[in-house]
Order: structure tokens, then sequence, then C-alpha cells
């Protein structure tokens, strides 16, 4: 739940550090990973200068317009469990971190007076006195908070508050509680600041209004040290949602010894056994692609977080995993790695998931703070207990709730479908389509993305007649398997690929049949084929915006039938046509790898009967998009790309909510999983043509599991589950593995179904 970094005053500073030249206005202890939209918690910074001019509190700059300092270039370092930096006001501040608390190490010259630079726009202050100030501000990185209060005790330097926030993708209010107390120097005053006037009284500030009370949002406490005996200060931060009496307990308990030394090393230590799940032969890879690979698995592994014990809105003996942030993105990549390399955790997920459902009455599409979050398309947390189910993460889960969960999201519409479940349920179940001119009144929701939640909706129906038959409730599994077929009410065979070129002519590909929006006569509606994508109106497509798609384009989002691939590539003028219009689609502009969308189209050419494509365009996105530069990811985390990527190198990459993996040429000449302790390896080996510079021997010619021939171009579930060896012969031509038709991916429709479902009950 801690997770202390410096706070960067930048654009897109959704988890609190940006790598840019903006200044760091503070270090906070709360933070989301990698997220979009409005900046996440950063609640409660703490904010260090060297001293103050003319030995005068007074003269400090205290609130978060005026407190920013440059940082030394080059000075970051971070590492699982440890950040530094060092900023051109002298401090070096470390960091480290256990579940529930942050433990700071701030450094200084030692100096009797120190020159303080701090942005390029100030002048330098010289000679400033050496006495250490730090402050504790109730703002957060949104600039949210609408109450609060702070005190500290000016005999031993403890500071306590609290504040209510917004949460930044959602609905409705949090509050979050501190405890911080400090070490290492004596205490020579005491006192509070409101915007950017401090005074030695009072010592507590108690109902801080926001807005125009304070223009700033900052307001807390200070504390002034004499100059530390050996020039460093340790300050620890308990960090809770219940009390500020849990907070302290919570630091008191974790971080009793405050020794700096021996939290980083369990921190390093707890990463360490998480990444443990996973080995790989290196020889002759560069460090680049090593480093993408596990910081890809680093990142997978920091969101949702653990908030069990820390739930202030319900007692249940469940675990509690909040930050689902938003499950849009993460059921497609995050989730399923997950599954594998951390099944322990992802369990205690769905049965997060199922409990949420127990006392929200829905599951979420996203939460975040302890908040309902925004729908941003299909209810896929059905998806992810489907696939949960499928592959037998079971420890602890009730199925009938989770049934009962996911069985409500596909047939009760909920008062707002803006933040959970489903709406336009009545034409979705009457008309098999959300019609653009829908009059459904049942619930309020955006008024938008009737082709996006149209295909999802249809999937996760899919989904759910897979755990309806899992759990012998046939009718339903046959209906719920019907409806999964709803995506191709979308499917106009007559649109065409038209768009304007750089002259403003109107151009046409030989490309034929998109999804598009329905009117409930049954007619089309039109969105362009290419809208919302990167060569046209990118941003146009969001969650309240007037138009079909979310975040992708009607090209990107006709891909998108997971279950039935057959039928799809069919409709797109057979395997050729289909493999053709996929390596269009990476190849002229309108693939954008910065949403979660486009990552399974990277392999999709698998149903065509041509992995090596799927090989091809893997090795052609990393290293260019997701690599180790500052800019080597492609679009917010979310915990997402970093599971595009490592799985990518791993060799394979799911189909969530199916028992599917897609086999690829790994980077790495030999892979090993195991998800449990007491469990075999399973391993991923190149046995002959590995190129460790990726850029020739990249096609599979031939496999071998467990000793035998292999063909299919896909793997089950239960090779992770319970290890074997999968051998691989690869090289520099495509060749004939994985295309004959009994070597493809599973489709779930058989010939002969129409939009109202199968000709027989049998063929479910």
């Amino acid at each position: 739940m801690a997770k202390p970094v410096a706070d960067t005053q930048s654009h897109e500073n959704a988890a609190g550090f940006v790598t840019d030249e903006n200044p760091i206005a503070g270090f906070s202890h709360l933070h989301d990973s990698g997220t979009g939209g409005q900046p996440s918690m950063g609640n409660f910074p703490l904010f260090v200068h060297p001293g103050c001019p003319d030995d005068d509190f007074a003269k400090c700059a205290y609130s978060v317009m005026h407190r920013p300092t440059n940082r030394v270039p080059d000075s970051v370092f971070a590492a699982p469990g440890y950040f530094r930096i060092n900023l051109t006001n002298t401090v070096q501040a470390e960091m480290t971190a256990t579940a529930h608390a942050a433990l700071y190490r701030f450094g200084f010259s030692g100096n009797a007076t120190v020159d303080v630079y701090t942005t390029d726009l100030d002048p330098p202050l010289h000679g400033v006195p050496y006495s250490p100030l730090v402050l504790v501000d109730l703002v957060d990185l949104m600039n949210s908070r609408s109450a609060g209060s702070m005190r500290v005790d000016p005999a031993t330097g403890r500071v306590v508050g609290h504040g209510r926030y917004l949460p930044s993708f959602g609905a409705g209010t949090y509050r979050a509680f501190f405890c911080a107390d400090f070490r290492g120097a004596a205490i020579r005053r005491t006192g509070t600041f409101v915007s950017n006037n401090a005074t030695e009284e009072p010592k507590s500030l108690d109902g801080v209004g926001p807005g125009f009370h304070v223009p700033t949002g900052s307001a807390g406490v200070w504390l002034q040290f004499a100059p530390p005996a050996n020039n460093s200060l340790l300050a620890r931060v308990g960090v809770s949602f219940v009390s500020v009496d849990r907070a302290c307990e919570n630091a008191e308990r974790e971080i009793g010894d405050w020794h700096f030394e021996r939290v980083e090393s369990d921190a390093r230590k707890a990463w360490r056994r998480k990444l443990a799940a996973v080995e790989v032969d290196a020889t002759g890879v560069s460090e680049e692609l090593q480093t993408t690979f596990w910081s890809g698995l680093y990142r997978t592994m920091l969101s949702p977080q653990n908030y069990t014990g820390e739930n202030p809105l319900w007692n249940s003996s469940e675990p509690y995993y909040d930050s689902f942030y938003c499950i849009w993105d993460s059921f497609r990549a995050q989730h399923p790695l997950l599954t594998i390399i951390d099944p322990a955790a992802q369990t205690e997920m769905v049965r997060a998931l199922i409990d949420i459902y127990r006392h929200e009455g829905k599951l979420p599409d996203c939460r975040m703070s302890f908040c309902k979050g925004f729908t941003q398309g299909g209810s896929n947390a059905d998806v992810v207990i489907a696939d949960a189910f499928i592959k037998n993460l079971t420890e602890g889960v009730d199925w009938d709730a989770a049934y009962e969960a996911v069985v409500s999201d596909a047939e009760v519409e909920p008062k707002n479908w803006g933040v959970e479940g489903r709406g336009n349920l009545v034409s979705w179940h009457n008309v098999g389509y959300i019609p653009w001119d829908d009059t459904d009144k049942n619930g309020t929701g955006p008024a938008s993305r009737s082709i996006s939640r149209g295909v999802e909706y249809a999937y996760d129906d899919y989904c759910i007649s897979l755990l309806a038959a899992g759990l012998n409730r046939t009718a339903d599994a046959i209906k719920y398997h019907r409806r999964g077929a709803n995506w191709r009410n979308y499917w106009n065979p007559d649109q065409r690929d038209t768009y304007k070129d750089r002259t403003g002519a109107v151009r046409q590909t030989a490309f034929q049949g998109f999804l598009q929006p329905r009117l409930l006569n049954g007619t089309f509606h039109y969105q362009a084929p290419r809208a919302c994508s990167p060569v046209q109106d990118m941003h146009s497509c969001y969650f309240d915006t007037g138009l079909d798609t979310y975040e992708g384009s009607p090209w990107l989002y006709s891909f998108y039938a997971p279950h039935d691939m057959a039928t799809l590539v069919r409709l797109m003028g057979g395997p050729a046509a289909f493999a053709e219009r996929l390596r269009f689609f990476h190849t002229s502009g309108i693939a954008y790898m910065g949403n979660e969308q486009a990552f399974l189209p990277v392999f999709q050419f698998h149903y065509a009967a041509r992995p090596a494509l799927s090989s091809f365009f893997t090795h052609a996105y990393i290293p260019r998009l997701f690599n180790a530069s500052a800019g080597g990811i492609p679009g917010n985390d979310d915990c997402a790309m970093g599971a595009f990527s490592a799985f990518a190198m791993m060799g394979f990459f799911p189909v969530a909510g199916q028992d599917v993996y897609l086999l690829t040429a790994p980077f790495f000449p030999e892979v090993r999983l195991r998800a449990r302790a007491d469990g075999r390896w399973a391993v991923i080996r190149v046995v002959s043509g590995f190129d460790p510079e990726q850029g020739r021997r990249i096609y599979i010619q031939r496999a071998r599991l467990n000793g035998k021939i292999y063909t299919r171009n896909w793997i089950t579930h239960e090779f992770f589950a319970k290890g074997g060896l999968l051998e691989l012969w690869v090289g520099e031509e495509e060749g004939e593995w994985g295309t004959a038709e009994g070597d493809l991916p599973p489709s779930y429709y058989p010939d002969g179904w129409d939009k109202h479902g199968p000709e027989g009950e049998d063929e479910v």
C-alpha cells in the first residue's frame, strides 16, 4: 500500500514521478501506478529545506506552488523497494517502504551555510543557515482535498492528520490518514502553515477548507531541526485508510527499528521472491532487452494494491484489493500473467471482486481509492472471473456468489451504468445490439461507445457461458453462448475504408466490411472506420464523447471477436485477406500500441494460419516501442504495458477468458516459469537457431512438447500449471509450423450459426 516516491510538477504525473526536467514538489507515500486521467493520490507530501533565509522559518517556501525545486541532473536512481534523488537545494532524498509505511532518509551537505538553487526561474539564495525544515502538506496530486486536519506534537515531533479526497477516475470521495515521526536531530521549532504563510501557533489545523480559503490547496505543519549530528534525518510515515491510530500502529509495527538498510533489504527480498516465479537464460541478450523484460514484470505487480485490513467500508474476512485501474485495461494481459506467475494473489483479487459485489451490488469495471470508477467498456470483471475458473484458481472462491455476480452484470441494468454493470440491456436482450438511438431509460450513463461496449458485452456473455457450463447450468450456458454471437450484429459488410489524404482528397482502400453503429430500425449509422486512430481524430473517443468506439477506431474493434475468430476471418474474406488486412492495420499508422485493445491483434495472425507474422510484429514492436528508454512505454502503463512486453518476450500471449495461449518465438534462449514453489517448471527452450539480435531468426520452424512433435500454434494452461518442456526450432523464413487447419486456435461458434444462435443445443 505504501509507495513513496518524489512527486514532480509535470503534466502527466499520475504515479507521482515523471522522468523529465520538471521540478520536485514533494515526497508522498500513496500512489497508483501508470494510470491515465487525473493524477491519483499523492497525499500528505513531505518537503525538505536545508534551512530558511536568515534562519527565519517564515521565509521558507511552503505552498505547492512556491516550493518546487529542480532535481540534480542524472541523480535519480530507482530499484524495487528503493528510490533516490538529489535536489538543487543540496538535499538528497532516499526512500524505501514496507507494506503500510514509508521510510525516508534526507541527507544534507553539513556546511554551516548553503547556497540554495530552486528552479531556473528563481534567483539562488546564498548563505542560507543550515537548519533543516520539514513541512507536511494536506494536499494531494490532484489538489482535490475537501476537508482535513493536521497537528504536530512540539515535544515529540509526531505529526498526524487526515483528509478527504476525490478519486482520479471515478465517483465519490475517500479519506486517508497518516502518522509521521522524525529521528536524527533535535527539534527547534514547530508550527503550521496555510498556503505560503507559516506561523508557530497554532500547532494544529482543523477543517481547513479548499478553494478560495486555501488557493493553492496547501496547508499543514512544519518542523525545524537543529543540524543533524550525522547530516542525516529520518522520517517514518505510516499510512491508513481507517484511522490515524491505525496509521501509527502500521508504522510502529513495520518500522519499529528505524533501520533504513533493513527495510530496504526486506523490500528487495520480497520483490525477489515475487519475481522468482520466472527465470531466463539471457545468454547473448542485450542489457536493454533484459531491463525491458524485468521492469515489465515488476510493473505488472504494482497494482491492484492489497488493502486487506484497511477497508473502511465494510467488515469482511475476504481479501480486499483496490486500484483495479481499470479492468478494461488489465483483463487482457495483466490478470492472465498474474494467473501464471502469482496465482495466490490473482485468486485473492478474484475473491475481492466477488466481495465487492456482495457489498456494493455490482462487480467493478474500475475501482480506485474505495470508490466506483467509470466503466470504460463492458463488464470485464466477468472475463477475469471466468478466466480464473477455467484455469483452476479455486482456493477460497465462492463460485455460487461469483456466478450470481456475473449474471447480475448480464441481466440487471443498474441505475448508473456509467460506474458499474451494463447499460441498454433491454435492447441487448431483444435485438442483440446497442442501438445508436436507443431509448432505454432503465438506467443512465454516457450514450456513447455502442460498438465497443457491444463487442465487449458479447465476449463477456461468452465468458459467462463458460462459467455456466462449468457449474452445470446448461440452459444458461446456451443462452449466454448465443448472446456471445451478438457482435456480428454490428458487422456492416458494405462499409468501405474511406479516408482523406494529406491534400484533403477522399481515398479508399480495397478493404470492405467493418463494425458500424446501428439504429433501432436495424439500419446502420456511420462512423468513419479510421476515426479515433492515430491517423484520424485520435483523441475524439473517450468515456463521455459521442462516438461509438472507446479509445480506438472501428478498424481496431473490427478485430475483436476472440471467441468467434473463424467467423471473423470468413467475413473479412478468408485467411489470406484477413492476414493482409491485419498486416495493413499494423503498418498503416492506424494501430496504436499505447492502448490495450491493440495487444491481441498483434497475435491474431495465428487464426489465419500465419503465426510467423505474429512473431514478426512482436519483434517489430519490441524494442521499437517497448524498450528501456524514458519513453519506452507507448502509453499509460496501468500495469498492462509491462504484461504485454513480458508475455511477448517469453514467447506466448493469452486470449483472456479462454484456455488459449498463442505461441511466438521468445526473446531468450530459455524461459522458465513456476507459479508454485512445490510445482514443476514450465520451460520454453529454443533448441536451435536462437538469434540474440532478434533481427532474423524469429520464426518457429518446428516444436516438441515433452518430447513429442507439437504442431499447434497455441498451448493450454496445463503446461504452466503442471510444468513441462516446450522445445522450439527457429529460423529466418516463415515455415509450415502451426499453419494446418487443425493447428489453429479454437473458435467456439461452428458453421451454421446466425444471429439467433446455434441450430442445436448440442453444439454448445
